[in-house]
């Protein structure tokens, strides 16, 4: 006996899906809010499809709204793993957050890579030439774009210390330094690029 949530549907949209967009984002906004239960936000939604004028027949259900909140949880969930398990990652991967997700999907490309092989090898016994090919172009292609994104992160640096340099100069001239002092600091700043 197949579960009803694993059998395919044929895509009809439910009723919270064919909401007006207004009322769709007081709803969003509603159930994001955690002070509110769900027959609160129902009620909510209730009364301002009558205060527009809406029909009645558009109202939702509690247990359509309760699949539609379960299902927004679900996806809020999955967002929060991934930002968690990418943090952690990209503590792993380098202490400077600039590009930190470029290097981040690099490592992850670079790791699928190597389990696609891996697990090409075990079941075929040999690897065949295309997937070589094919492994080898994948490397190529990762391998650029990290050197695209090594060198935009250090153009970022560069600019971002040409901009604190022009910055400090302004200022220290402006606090009467001395033009060897204003040297000196301008240096070192334009330094940590």
């Amino acid at each position: 006996m197949t579960d009803k949530t694993d059998r395919p549907t044929r895509g009809r949209r439910s009723k919270i899906d064919l909401l007006p967009d207004e009322v769709k984002r007081l709803l969003d906004e509603l159930l994001r809010d955690a002070r509110y239960s769900q027959q609160e936000v129902l009620d909510a939604v209730h009364d301002h499809i009558d205060q527009l004028g809406l029909p009645e027949d558009i109202k939702p259900s509690r247990s359509g709204l309760n699949r539609y909140a379960s299902r927004m949880e679900a996806i809020g969930k999955d967002l929060r793993d991934v930002r968690e398990v990418s943090q952690a990652l990209v503590g792993q991967l380098g202490d400077k957050p600039t590009g930190e997700v470029s290097r981040l999907i690099l490592e992850i490309g670079r790791t699928q890579l190597f389990k696609a092989m891996m697990n090409a090898n075990e079941k075929e016994g040999d690897v065949d030439i295309g997937m070589i090919k094919d492994a080898m172009l994948a490397a190529q292609r990762l391998e650029s774009a990290a050197m695209q994104s090594h060198k935009r992160e250090k153009e970022i640096r560069k600019a971002f210390a040409d901009e604190a340099a022009a910055a400090a100069e302004a200022v220290a001239k402006k606090a009467g330094m001395t033009a060897e002092t204003v040297s000196s600091i301008k240096k070192e700043i334009l330094g940590i690029a």
